[in-house]
């Protein structure tokens, strides 16, 4: 029974956590390939991860016969095109979120997406298969806080990831730190919700890094989002919070309230209704970049499974087993 080969392109920060994870960690899958322009990357791809086929063109990689799907972690800038390109050539594909930063562009790599229903496509909203998020929203369908009324989110990345940042946003465009990172939580907003966003008024401050307005970036935002049935979102996201990742999400309803992730290195359910206080100690949340891209791993192949041939699928099932 052979094993899903995948091939990844990006080998950055994020994209060598991704490679890790998909060469020793991930059940069913065989990194076959990876395609980046330094070559110093490439030669940790074959040196350290045993990578057999190397590529400096993304196109020549998607075109070959060693891979069957496609890791996408490179600028958020190259996503739409990478995508459309692993479509045509009838591999699955896998991206790191957004799947783009212009909307005609998006739109037309949907399009594109559509066109092959018998290709996986996945975006890397992880948080939808985090336990903790998963037991708050059936909480949320289940009434026990009433409706809806308002959702908080905190994301703000640690501060020893900043100064990298900054050279990197000096000659590339991450679409904006709304796009870059308070995505996942617009995702969560409309999870939980089931309502798309109406209007937005968004606020921001470089404070650490003045140098971040030369290229319309920013260091830490603020946004409050109204959606469609009246439901309020607040959003807080950065890049410098000193104590590490802090990753939080607190909803409100008319008979009480769920807080998700309270501190930074637990994933914790709080809820406050006419009882009172309760803690719910879940499933630790993932301290640190690695384990928030092995809970990707894991949970993209239950979905290839649906999708691609039964027995070429049976090694890619989810470990139902505990990582920890």
């Amino acid at each position: 029974m052979e094993n899903i080969r995948v091939g990844i392109v990006g080998l950055g920060r994020l994209g060598k956590v991704h490679a890790k994870n998909l060469s020793s960690a991930v059940s069913g899958c065989e990194l076959t390939a990876a395609c980046s322009l330094v070559e110093s990357e490439l030669a940790f791809a074959q040196k350290e991860l045993g990578v057999k086929y190397t590529f400096s063109s993304y196109e020549e990689m998607v075109q070959s016969a060693v891979i069957d799907a496609v890791f996408i972690v490179s600028p958020s800038g190259f996503h739409c095109e990478q995508v459309r390109l692993a479509m045509e050539n009838g591999k699955h594909v896998f991206t790191e979120k957004p799947l783009g930063i212009e909307i005609e562009d998006i739109k037309k790599t949907q399009e594109v997406i559509e066109k092959y229903p018998e290709q996986v496509f996945m975006l890397g909203f992880m948080r939808r298969y985090d336990e903790s998020y998963q037991y708050a929203k059936k909480m949320v369908e289940d009434g026990e806080i009433g409706e809806v009324t308002l959702i908080r989110c905190y994301g703000i990345d640690p501060s020893d990831e900043l100064e990298s940042f900054v050279k990197f946003a000096m000659n590339n465009d991450s679409g904006g730190l709304f796009l870059d990172m308070a995505i996942h939580d617009i995702d969560l907003v409309r999870w939980f919700t089931g309502q798309e966003v109406e209007q937005v008024w968004a606020i921001g401050k470089n404070a650490a890094y003045p140098e971040l307005d030369q290229v319309g970036e920013l260091e830490t935002g603020a946004a409050m989002m109204s959606l469609k049935d009246k439901t309020m979102a607040l959003l807080v996201a950065g890049r410098n919070a000193t104590h590490g990742y802090h990753v939080e999400t607190e909803i409100m309803g008319t008979k009480g309230m769920l807080r998700v992730a309270q501190v930074p290195e637990k994933n914790l359910v709080t809820i406050m209704n006419n009882q009172g206080l309760c803690d719910l100690a879940l499933k630790t949340f993932q301290k640190d970049l690695e384990k928030h891209s092995f809970e990707k791993h894991k949970n993209l192949f239950p979905v290839f499974k649906k999708n691609v041939n039964q027995q070429l699928m049976q090694k890619m099932v989810y470990n139902q087993q505990k990582l920890h």
